[in-house]
């Protein structure tokens, strides 16, 4: 699976693309430099789902954090920062 960010810095929400759309359950984890789950999302993907918006992350603290996609086995880990 390879992960594409359609940016490594958000505000209020991520939008990211996978390579190989398919059927699955997808887990996505927001957590912040000391490791700590900030926010967290799954979704079911569709067949021919490529882009996944994630909205609702205004009230994070600005700073860095990683992005954590798993889609069954696979799994890819992305810093981003969030600004004003």
């Amino acid at each position: 699976m390879l992960l594409k960010m359609k940016s490594m810095v958000f505000i209020d929400r991520l939008t990211f693309e996978l390579d190989q759309p398919q059927k699955c359950l997808l887990k996505a984890v927001l957590k912040d430099e000391k490791g700590s789950v900030c926010s967290a999302l799954e979704t079911e993907a569709e067949k021919n789902q490529l882009v996944f918006i994630w909205n609702g992350l205004n009230d994070l603290p600005y700073g860095v954090y990683t992005l954590e996609v798993s889609r069954g086995n696979d799994e890819m880990k992305t810093k981003l920062v969030k600004r004003v």
